[in-house]
């Protein structure tokens, strides 16, 4: 009978092997549901004239996120009374809208689907918003976000309302790259904007990376290079995106948009999608001299890597390919808006929050830039080689945008040196005058910028004052600089990092296969030495050899002693890799359904005509990662413990009994009716089995987990957990329920 089980045991380690293997090294394969994007058509490139402002300056305004909903009407109703009147008082050269137009969802946010109402309510509040403001319709240029994509199948299909509604759409901006360059003399600003969504918008969650393809990247190459010819002119380069370069997956060839900028070297890229209930600090500098791992994985900093020491200033020097992407706050909840300028090539901006207070007064210094999240690695270099004019440092310079008449302007500058702020230079300011009606007020004073050299980053501070008519003084916020081009220090809190420092995409696999590799092998590994190995691993043998091996074979020895429950967690563990999680909706109108397996959503539309394979990858990871690291390894964990646990209180259990031995009749007494509380050598915490009551209040937890995971999914794709997902829904709590039960006392 033992050589029998034995044998089962071997022909069940080698089913788990044939099963696991084929599916460590699987990959989605080429997705046919993604459709490359269209070649740009060159009626999307547009060249403007920045007039009426001060000469070699120009600035514009961004907006992200904006979350137009049919449940929160106070954000549209926000939006036109404060955002008319503010872009009437700056008066910018353009206004980039970067996705996220409308929100998408239902009331209770696991809904998300495209809702006609709020497109139509975007499109009204644009219009009223653009008389306001007094502006040329032409000059705004919004693009879609993920949500913006929920639940539509094909771009110009009926659900796809952008194409209707939006700014863009109304004026025939239809490809997925498109550019507009501001001319100011000689010297051109170039804003080239992209759309990465997914070609196939599924519904959420499993829709929150930026998809570019191939083709996405080559139009976007040739437009940031179409003023490369024109060597003699300075050109400055900006781009703007829905999606931060960390929820940004690579295309089918490996390349990515962070290469493409590299390549330009860019100023910035302006991105969305994150909101500000992640941190404020979501920027980002990006080095082309960065490691591998900063590179594809982690970054921990703002910063990859420091200002470096100039070796020398030969002109054979390889130019420094970097940028900055700076991700900015969300109109949803933090009401937030950015100006940012170019002046003579140094790129600032300034963010303003509409829910605490409207401003009547805006200011943005130009120069000097703040040396935490504006100076680049290349600054040192320049200043350091001449290779900018002097002229460039001799004034400080701000912008100032008022409702009211500015009476005065002064810059300030401290000295942080002691250790607390010291005022040691006050300057005031002077209206810098133009020959035609400026659009905004350019502000400066001359400085002997040498005497602000110093080593350190961060020693001094600017802070502009300006007063109106009205005597209402308004500051502006705090800047450390450096004249020399040094950058500062800042470091990322733990929500910063993970949304802004780890490259999601690039690590759903490893991370993936990692987790399953590390559950199976705790089980199957100890199971194995259990099966070839005569040894009998009991918690008294535990206690002489302490090792990690022993350990684990002992604590699957004591799962195994409840019927089947290794061989079910097994079993599961294969379904996850083999078989779909579920099955479910996936665009807005409900009639074309798919499954979804850890590569992704495999879809089949209603009429037949196309499927679409593993499309929505790496965006499950969403499902997939929280299931296994939040629901299936707790589980699996407590599990194992609460086999422990009980054998742990058999041991003890029966140690007691052998000592009073003597003083009981086993003949005539069921080992249960012991008294355990009145041997006061028998552990406290065994006593009324404490540990186990704590274990099983983690797994009230761990199944609570379960059932919002459940739920959020169930209400995103409209399933019924008995016929679309029994599998993923059922497995989880029922073993949990089963070990519980059978380890309640000793049999």
């Amino acid at each position: 009978m033992l050589k029998r089980g034995r044998n089962m045991n071997i022909f069940a380690l080698t089913l788990v092997f044939c099963f696991f293997l084929p599916f460590l090294y699987a990959r989605p394969q080429e997705n046919d549901g993604f459709s490359h994007s269209e070649p740009t058509n060159w009626t999307n490139r547009k060249i403007v004239d920045a007039k009426g402002g001060p000469q070699s300056l120009i600035w514009v305004v961004q907006l992200s996120d904006l979350h137009f909903s049919v449940h929160h009407p106070d954000r549209a109703l926000q939006f036109r009374d404060f955002v008319g009147p503010a872009l009437a008082t700056i008066n910018p050269s353009l206004v980039l809208i970067t996705g996220d137009l409308t929100d998408g969802k239902s009331k209770d946010l696991l809904t998300m689907i495209q809702i006609e109402e709020e497109w139509i309510e975007y499109q009204n509040v644009m219009e009223e918003v653009i008389t306001q403001s007094g502006l040329d319709k032409s000059i705004f240029f919004d693009l879609r976000g993920n949500h913006d994509k929920f639940g539509v199948p094909t771009v110009g299909g009926s659900f796809d309302y952008f194409s209707n509604y939006s700014i863009s759409g109304q004026l025939g901006r239809n490809a997925n790259v498109y550019s507009v360059t501001l001319q100011d003399g000689q010297e051109k600003y170039l804003f080239v904007g992209f759309d990465s969504t997914m070609s196939v918008g599924l519904r959420g969650p499993s829709n929150v990376f930026g998809h570019p393809t191939d083709q996405l990247l080559t139009d976007l190459d040739l437009e940031l290079s179409q003023w490369d010819s024109s060597a003699t002119d300075p050109v400055t380069k900006i781009s703007f995106g829905h999606f931060p370069l960390s929820f940004s997956a690579s295309t089918l060839s490996g390349k990515s948009l962070r290469d493409t900028f590299l390549k330009h070297s860019l100023s910035a890229y302006l991105c969305g999608h994150l909101h500000t209930r992640f941190g404020k600090n979501l920027k980002r500098h990006h080095h082309s001299n960065s490691n591998f791992l900063l590179q594809n994985f982690f970054q921990f900093n703002v910063h990859e890597i420091s200002s470096g020491s100039i070796a020398n200033c030969s002109l054979e020097a390889p130019p420094v390919q970097e940028f900055w992407e700076w991700e900015m706050g969300d109109w949803r909840k933090s009401r937030a808006m950015r100006i940012l300028a170019i002046d003579g090539g140094y790129v600032s901006y300034v963010d303003i929050d509409f829910k605490t207070e409207i401003k009547k007064t805006i200011l943005l210094p130009t120069f000097p830039l703040d040396s935490r999240f504006m100076s680049r690695s290349s600054s040192p270099y320049e200043y350091k080689c001449h290779f900018v004019a002097s002229s460039a440092y001799e004034n400080i310079r701000s912008l100032v945008f008022s409702s009211s008449s500015i009476v005065s302007v002064v810059a300030r500058i401290y000295d942080s040196n002691p250790g607390t702020l010291s005022l040691i230079l006050e300057a005031p300011m002077s209206r810098m005058p133009v020959d035609n009606i400026s659009r905004g007020d350019l502000y400066t004073a001359p400085w002997n910028y040498k005497a602000f050299e110093d080593p350190s980053p961060d020693r001094y501070y600017l802070q502009i004052e300006a007063i109106d008519i009205a005597g209402r003084s308004t500051l502006s916020d705090l800047r450390p600089f450096s004249i020399n081009g040094l950058t500062a220090k800042v470091s990322w809190t733990w929500n910063e990092f993970r949304v802004m420092g780890i490259q999601w995409a690039a690590l759903y696999y490893p991370v993936l296969w990692s987790t399953l590799f590390i559950m199976l092998s705790m089980l199957i590994l100890p199971k194995a030495i259990l099966i070839f190995s005569k040894k009998q691993y009991t918690y008294n043998n535990l206690k002489l050899n302490r090792s990690f091996l022993n350990c684990m074979a002992w604590a699957i020895q004591e799962l195994s002693k409840i019927p089947m429950v290794w061989f079910c967690i097994v079993g599961y563990l294969i379904y996850l890799i083999s078989f779909p999680w579920f099955i479910g909706k996936v665009f807005t109108d409900g009639k074309d359904w798919g499954y979804m397996t850890y590569m992704g959503w495999v879809v089949k539309t209603s009429n037949k005509s196309e499927k679409y394979r593993y499309i929505g990858s790496p965006d499950i990871l969403v499902v997939v990662l929280s299931h296994l690291l939040f629901v299936v390894y707790p589980a699996i964990f407590i599990m194992v413990v609460i086999a422990v646990e009980r054998g742990v209180y058999v041991d003890h259990f029966l140690s007691l009994l052998a000592k009073k031995e003597d003083d009981y009749d086993y003949n005539n007494k069921r080992p249960e009716s012991f008294d355990l509380k009145s041997s006061g050598r028998f552990s406290f915490l065994f006593r009324w089995r404490w540990i186990r009551k704590f274990l099983l209040i983690i797994c009230a937890l761990v199944c609570w987990k379960h059932f919002l995971n459940c739920r959020a999914v169930m209400k995103a794709y409209e399933m019924n957990p008995f016929l679309h997902f029994p599998v993923y829904c059922f497995v989880t709590p029922l073993l949990l329920g089963y070990v519980a039960y059978h380890t309640r006392g000793i049999h």
